[in-house]
C-alpha cells in the first residue's frame, strides 16, 4: 500500500489523543455520534490523489452504528480541486491507471449516497471539477459566502464526464450543462439559487449552521432517517408506477418500527418523542 493511504486519523473525542495532522483523512468522532472527516492536504488543495482517494474510502466503509451523521470537511483554502493534476499527468499514456483512478473515485461517491446516515458537506472554499463532484455527492451541503463552485475541466480540453453524472442529479438538466461545457465557476449564492447547496452563510457563522444540521437529523429516528435516505435515491431515477409501488412499499415496512408507534402516540399527547432508535 501506498505509504500515504495510511491516512486516516481517528479521534473519537478526545479519548483517542491527538490526531495525526499529516493523515490526509482526518476523524473526529462526537458523543452526539456526528463524524467530521476532513480533507488534510491543504498544500495541495485537498486534490483527490489515489492515496486521498483511498484515504477517503477507508475511512468511509469503517463508519458503524455509532454514526449518526457524517460531516464531510476540509482544511486550508480549498475545499477540494479535483483531481490531482500531476498525478493524472504523470500517467498521461496508461489508460487503464487512468479508469482506475475515475473508478476509484466514482466509488467513494457512490460510497456516500449508500450510507444509512446523512451526509453534510462544509464547503469553505473553491469545490472544482471532483470536488464540485464531491459536494453534489453529498446528501446535505452547506457553503462559506466566498466558496466557488466549477466543473472547469472542459477548459483544459477534458470534459468532466464523472462529476456530471452527480451535478446532473442536483441542477437542472440547462444549469448542468451549462457549468459543465462553458467550465465558468459560480458562487456560492448562486449554487443556493441553482440547487447545489441548501445554504451559504458568512465564514463565522458556518460551523454553527452545520452544528444546527446536525442537532436537527440526530433528533430524529434513525429508523426513518435511513429507511428515508435509501427510498430517495432509489426512486429517483425510476418512471412514477416504480417509483411509488417503492415508496408504498418502503413507508409500509417503515410503520411497523417501533419508533412510529412512539412517534403518533407522543404527537397525539402533545409531547416530544422519545425514540428508540436514536
Amino acid at each position: 500500500m501506498d505509504p500515504e493511504a495510511k491516512s486516516v486519523s481517528k479521534e473519537a473525542d478526545s479519548k483517542q489523543g491527538t490526531p495525526d495532522n499529516d493523515a490526509l483523512v482526518l476523524s473526529r468522532l462526537s458523543e452526539q455520534g456526528v463524524l467530521t472527516l476532513t480533507l488534510n492536504r491543504p498544500a495541495q488543495f485537498n486534490s483527490l490523489s489515489q492515496a486521498m482517494l483511498t484515504a477517503l474510502q477507508t475511512a468511509l466503509d469503517g463508519i458503524d452504528d455509532s454514526v449518526r451523521v457524517l460531516v464531510l470537511a476540509a482544511n486550508g483554502r480549498a475545499f477540494c480541486a479535483g483531481h490531482d493534476l500531476r498525478e493524472m499527468r504523470a500517467h498521461a499514456d496508461d489508460e487503464t491507471w487512468q479508469r482506475d483512478l475515475f473508478q476509484q473515485c466514482s466509488q467513494v461517491m457512490q460510497t456516500l449516497t449508500s450510507l444509512p446516515q446523512p451526509v453534510v458537506a462544509r464547503v469553505q472554499g473553491v469545490a472544482a471539477a471532483a470536488g464540485c463532484q464531491l459536494v453534489a455527492s453529498c446528501d446535505l451541503a452547506v457553503a462559506a459566502d466566498q466558496a466557488t463552485f466549477g466543473v472547469s475541466g472542459i477548459n483544459l480540453g477534458l470534459f468532466c464526464s464523472t462529476p456530471s453524472v452527480a451535478l446532473s442529479r442536483n441542477l437542472s438538466r440547462k444549469r448542468a450543462f451549462q457549468m459543465l461545457m462553458s467550465g465558468d465557476f459560480i458562487s456560492a449564492d448562486t449554487a443556493v439559487d441553482w440547487g447545489l447547496l441548501n445554504d451559504c452563510v458568512s465564514e463565522a457563522s458556518l460551523d454553527a449552521a452545520i452544528e444546527q444540521w446536525c442537532i436537527t437529523l440526530c433528533g430524529k429516528s434513525r429508523v426513518a432517517v435511513s429507511t428515508g435516505k435509501r427510498l430517495f435515491y432509489e426512486q429517483l431515477e425510476r418512471p412514477l408506477e416504480q417509483a411509488y409501488d417503492l415508496a408504498s412499499k418502503a413507508m409500509a415496512c417503515n410503520m411497523m418500527a417501533e419508533d412510529v408507534t412512539e412517534g403518533i402516540d407522543a404527537f397525539f399527547a402533545k409531547r416530544p418523542p422519545n425514540w428508540k432508535h436514536r
